[in-house]
């Protein structure tokens, strides 16, 4: 994330680049003071500033620095910005480079930053340099905007000022009220529980309100001026902005010393802060919140759905995104803006003849019901079972199209509910699966691990309970998936319905886990017990279990009708049901694996889409993990990083991300192995390692193919037979389908690392195994052309190569079919060198177009020995921008054109989170750390200067 220093952001209370005093917050500086002669006694500690927008946070850290400064306290400020999410813990390190005598070795810091797997050594590091400053007087870090932080920056602040915090370091950080992304929520409620001072700002009374606009006008407010300024509710930059506004276009006159209005009541006035928070919003939350504001006062979904087009569910990441910018709020079952001030200043940007009609379509509505009583809600009490009742009711309506409210009903449901009310159990397990799926799956397994220690439950209880956990942990432990599972279908005398469902977990863990003979046995299991209760939902997760087994046995004319019915179960049956993750999703992963590779990029491209319109935002991580893997395999590797980047697992998430290790990970070795990044393929080699002792086969599996990739990128094949040898001879009931390949396209990669190493056998194995498995399903022509591959690799046979480039042609699998035509070409070049170029300049392209730049350089040097001297195009590639990927290169041009994230996201069809790994990326390479500074870089190399 970026960084703007205090000193040059705009204050609240700044007009024309003038401050005005600060008015109002007198108990609030005392406080600030006392901290500051505490700092001075050697005392820390941490300072939470908190408020809504617009209420002066900057202004109150501002006025804290120049405090500690005039003390001769040493302050370090950073400031986190909602556009400039993409350089890693930027407001922490730009804001101790700000300061006078920033921290020594900087330089190194930095090089942590931007290495995969250094997170342990950068805490280390930065704490060395922190404790090594403080030795020469107290310190201020000053953090502004909390809530814009990336991970990184939240990591790195919890922890050093849990572990410096007997050092006279003052941590004094502003974040918004209100709505918070999950990872800003846990840090705060770490720092809390941590012992921090908090320091809650509020709207401003009367008196400072009519200093404030004396400061302004030059002169007292008249009573007419005065309830002008009330508008602004005490919030005072909406106040300076309100009056400024006043004083430019003459409103107000000054006379006998006396402020007072020129004419009748000023007309409602855009305001620049209120342009800057639509600016940042989505293209469809601005058209929602503009919509709003022009219907003139609180409105349903369901009639903004109507006056926009559109259904109520397709709205909810515009609502909750409204919601979360501090401009609407929920007003019983309608929207409201938080002050009328604001919605005025957003429907004086609309024109005229929009909000009249707009006015005119909202009265032609249905009234729809009416809010709810806010008193009625206000007077709900801890022990209200009719409430919780309620509240439950509606969670369960909820969640199908609206998880994060539904949660938060669920959550309220539990507050209601006595410690020792029997329906407690329920009402935390109705909790569970909510909270994960709305990105809170810390808390989720907290909620459920302490109900679960504290004893007590009867069987069905504690069996509703692991199931929650068990669907829980299917993300991040595949182990602790089936250890719950078991624990809770082993329970005596819960009813056929619920052990159904255990078992249909438990044989979904195994899957997962490669226990695939295990699974099978299970999953028969699970289905008498499902027919029994006449349970569809565990029929659907089950269905998805056969499919995985036909997988195994390499049956996939078979895996792919279990797998279309289990999908088509499953939307029938409605996604809030689900059992596991969604099912469509193994449809995606088992297209990918059999050569249908746009089809499945088709399937996870709407599965994100849909999620993300939901809230869903587990599902919208598993489902960007899923398209990792295909982007890989289609030779889009810029944006398969990318994606993986985005997808990243957050520093809280409960267990080690199995589902992390066999996407993400693997697909960030690959990708760095095709690039040649050797810093980041050792990082995530050491990854595999860990990876390689877990306790689920598969992820095991998947440990030793990279371990044994990364042997063979560094010249050594004998060391990668001999990490595979365990794989290869495990028992066949678990070794994985490919004999411990991840992909059928991986047989030609293992048969020539196999020959390199002298392992004839393992590389015949290898081919056998292919050829098996294009024999069994000989529908899918991306099988036959790996198996003509291994093939041809094995007996050393143009025919056969060439056979499989021809396979290939129809396929997307671009870096499959580069590395047949250069094997092609590589066995021509032997005695028909001239015959071989074409092969290898179609190879170099297509390795050119994906950036596989290790592949690229290879080539290269089988076309000069070809005796090819001309540098061939590079097609996708820019001189000018030697440096970056296309995909990174068109991100930088957007945002040079003044484009902000979320604009280039829609512009380039991307996620927000992929646009930032992009410019992430980019702003490394180029040595840039602001987006101006990129401007400038842009015009000066694209101009040709």
């Amino acid at each position: 994330m970026s960084v703007n220093r205090v000193t040059t952001r705009t204050v609240p209370e700044e007009l024309d680049g003038v401050r005005t005093p600060l008015r109002g917050r007198d108990a609030e500086l005392a406080f600030i003071e006392a901290r500051l002669d505490a700092l001075d006694q050697g005392e820390g500690g941490i300072v939470r500033v908190e408020g809504p927008a617009g209420i002066g946070r900057t202004r109150i850290l501002a006025e804290a620095a120049a405090a500690a400064r005039r003390r001769g306290t040493r302050v370090f400020q950073g400031a986190a910005d909602p556009d400039e999410q993409f350089v890693p813990l930027g407001p922490f390190l730009d804001g101790v480079l700000a300061g006078k005598g920033p921290l020594s070795d900087v330089v190194r810091v930095r090089d942590l930053v931007t290495t995969p797997g250094q997170r342990f050594w950068l805490l280390q590091e930065l704490g060395d340099r922190l404790r090594e400053t403080v030795r020469r007087g107290p310190m201020l870090v000053v953090l502004d905007d909390l809530q814009w932080c990336d991970d990184l920056t939240l990591l790195t602040f919890h922890t050093l000022a849990a572990g410096l915090s007997s050092h006279a370091i003052l941590w004094l950080v502003a974040v918004r009220g209100g709505s918070v992304p999950s990872g800003v929520r846990t840090t705060l409620d770490r720092i809390r529980q941590a012992g921090t001072h908090e320091l809650a700002l509020g709207a401003l009374g009367d008196r400072a309100t009519a200093q404030i606009t004396e400061d302004v006008l030059g002169a007292p407010p008249d009573p007419d001026v005065l309830r002008v300024a009330r508008r602004a509710e005490g919030v005072p930059q909406l106040l300076v902005e309100l009056i400024g506004s006043l004083r430019e276009d003459a409103a107000v006159t000054i006379a006998n010393g006396m402020a007072r209005l020129s004419g009748g009541p000023p007309a409602p006035r855009v305001l620049p802060s209120v342009v800057r928070r639509l600016d940042q919003l989505s293209d469809e939350a601005r058209e929602l919140v503009r919509t709003a504001a022009a219907t003139g006062g609180p409105v349903t979904v369901g009639q903004l759905a109507e006056l926009l087009g559109r259904s109520s569910a397709a709205l909810i990441t515009a609502v909750q995104e409204s919601l979360d910018a501090d401009l609407l709020a929920e007003s019983g079952d309608r929207l409201a803006f938080r002050q009328d001030l604001i919605r005025e200043a957003v429907e004086a940007g609309l024109p005229l003849s929009l909000r009249q009609a707009l006015r005119r379509q909202t009265g032609g509505l249905p009234p729809g019901s009416a809010p709810a009583d806010a008193a009625q809600v206000d007077r709900t009490v801890p022990g209200d079972a009719a409430e919780a009742d309620r509240l439950r009711t509606e969670a369960a309506e909820l969640a199908a199209t609206a998880p994060g409210p539904a949660a938060e009903r669920s959550l309220k449901a539990l507050e209601l509910t006595a410690a020792d009310a029997p329906e407690r159990p329920r009402i935390i397990a109705e909790a569970i699966p909510l909270l994960w799926q709305t990105g809170r799956a810390a808390q989720a397994r907290e909620l459920g691990a302490s109900a679960l220690a504290a004893g007590g439950l009867g069987p069905e209880d504690e069996a509703l309970m692991r199931l929650a956990l068990a669907r829980l942990a299917v993300q991040f432990d595949f182990s602790e998936a089936v250890r719950q599972a078991r624990a809770g279908a082993e329970l005596p005398g819960i009813s056929v319905t619920v052990r159904g469902r255990l078992l249909a977990m438990l044989a979904v863990g195994l899957s997962m886990s490669g226990e695939h003979a295990a699974a099978e046995q299970v999953a028969a299991e699970a289905w008498e017990t499902a027919a029994a209760a006449g349970d569809r939902t565990a029929e659907a997760t089950l269905t998805t279990v056969r499919s995985a087994v036909s997988f195994h046995r390499m049956d996939l004319t078979e895996a792919f009708r279990q797998a279309e019915r289990s999908a088509a179960l499953a939307d029938a049956l409605g996604v809030s049901t689900s059992l596991w993750v969604p099912e469509a999703l193994w449809h995606a992963l088992l297209s990918n694996t059999t050569g249908r590779t746009a089809e499945a990029l088709a399937v996870a491209e709407e599965g994100i889409r849909i999620t993300r319109e939901q809230g869903r935002t587990a599902a919208t991580r598993i489902w960007l993990m899923t398209r990792t893997r295909i982007l890989l395999e289609t030779g889009r590797l810029s944006d398969a990083r990318a994606d993986a980047e985005a997808a990243s697992p957050a520093a809280d998430d409960p267990g080690p991300g199995n589902l992390a290790d066999v996407t993400l990970r693997y697909v960030m070795l690959r990708v760095a192995l095709h690039t040649d990044d050797r810093q980041t393929a050792e990082a995530y080699a050491a990854e595999a390692r860990r990876m390689r002792s877990d306790g689920a086969p598969v992820v095991r599996h998947f440990g030793t193919w990279m371990l044994a990739l990364m042997a063979d990128f560094e010249g050594r094949p004998d060391r990668a037979m001999a990490e595979l040898d365990e794989v290869m001879t495990s028992p066949a009931a678990d070794r994985p389908a490919y004999a411990g390949l991840i992909d059928p396209a991986d047989a030609p990669v293992l048969v020539r690392m196999a020959l390199r190493a002298g392992r004839h056998e393992r590389a015949a194995q290898a081919v056998a195994l292919a050829e098996k498995r294009a024999a069994l399903n000989p529908e899918l022509t991306f099988l036959a052309a790996t198996a003509a591959h291994a093939r041809g690799l094995l007996d050393n046979d143009l025919a056969s190569l060439v056979r499989a480039v021809r396979l290939y042609e129809d396929c997307p699998r671009v870096l499959a079919r580069a590395s047949a035509l250069e094997d092609a070409g590589r066995k021509l070049a032997a005695t028909r060198k001239s015959e071989a170029v074409p092969f290898f300049e179609t190879a170099l392209a297509l390795y050119a177009r994906a950036g596989a730049e290790r592949d690229v350089a290879r080539v290269r040097r089988r076309l000069r020995a070809a005796g090819v001297r001309r540098r061939p195009s590079t097609s996708g590639l820019s001189d000018a921008w030697p440096e970056l990927t296309a995909a990174e290169l068109r991100a930088v041009r957007l945002v040079a054109r003044g484009l902000t994230n979320q604009q280039v996201a829609e512009h380039l069809s991307l996620s927000p989170h992929t646009v930032s790994s992009h410019l992430r990326r980019a702003f490394t390479k180029l040595d840039v750390t602001s987006r101006a500074e990129l401007t400038r870089l842009v015009k000066y190399r694209d101009s040709g200067e």
